[in-house]
């Protein structure tokens, strides 16, 4: 009857049948769920996101970032080897939101695309995500944003020092500043995801700037959800941290 009931909320008719590798590829993000019967709680600042790229499952859990492997075997749907980052989020309620996620992915066994959304089940899990908006490349590219804000949480830090900056470009490479150090790397996007797989920061910094390089740095190098509205990029890692860019002008 719970399933029934999560379902009809969410106006979802779900039809039986073999998951499809294809078909649920991309970034969802975590719209309603139960585990145990109990709802799953979500916190707004702090979202819960999957990503699923080829054999890879990976994305925020409310706090920390996770990632690990998928297979369907005879139409069961396999999660493996997740490892779970370790960082302590405020507030407490999403350390709750991550705990009940965790458990709830770990007891997936099966996963499909109905009416656009992608429903996670298991015996004793229901999951309902809705699709992130998957990043232009073409609005990504081309522009040298320039940082313009830190966020924690509810709150927007100032930046300082010389013009921090990131530069997309079309072949996977980066290149910026914190303000203090450059920033080197690769890229790749997936769906509303961006992962480096090389990044590097060169360089010194005067003791006022550390807690500024320190910030960006963390809320890049292990990837991050980006949103990019008019000459606006938004840039979101688990915890509510993130990064606020405005294109040059």
């Amino acid at each position: 009857m719970r399933r029934i009931a999560i379902f009809a909320l969410l106006g979802l008719a779900l039809v039986a049948c073999s998951p499809s590798s294809d078909e649920i590829q991309g970034s969802w993000q975590l719209q309603a769920g139960t585990f145990d019967g109990d709802p799953i709680p979500t916190v707004p600042t702090h979202p819960i996101t999957v990503t699923l790229d080829g054999d890879q499952i990976f994305g925020t859990a409310a706090c920390n970032g996770y990632g690990g492997t998928y297979q369907i075997d005879n139409g069961v749907f396999q999660i493996t080897g997740v490892a779970v980052t370790e960082m302590a989020c405020m507030p407490v309620e999403a350390m709750e939101s991550e705990r009940a996620f965790l458990e709830a992915l770990l007891n997936v066994d099966g996963a499909e695309v109905a009416e656009g959304k992608l429903v996670m089940t298991g015996p004793r899990t229901e999951m309902v995500f809705s699709e992130l908006e998957p990043v232009s490349t073409a609005e990504l590219t081309g522009t040298v944003w320039v940082l313009d804000g830190l966020i924690q949480g509810d709150t927007v830090s100032s930046v300082s020092g010389e013009r921090a900056t990131l530069e997309f470009f079309t072949d996977g490479s980066l290149i910026g500043s914190t303000g203090c150090r450059t920033l080197v790397g690769s890229y790749q996007t997936s769906g509303a995801e961006v992962s480096f797989t090389s990044f590097s920061a060169n360089g010194d910094c005067p003791a006022e700037l550390v807690e500024q390089d320190s910030r960006v740095i963390s809320s890049l190098e292990g990837g991050f959800r980006v949103e990019i509205e008019n000459n606006r990029m938004t840039t979101w890692v688990a915890g509510g941290e993130g990064l606020i860019y405005r294109a040059d002008s």
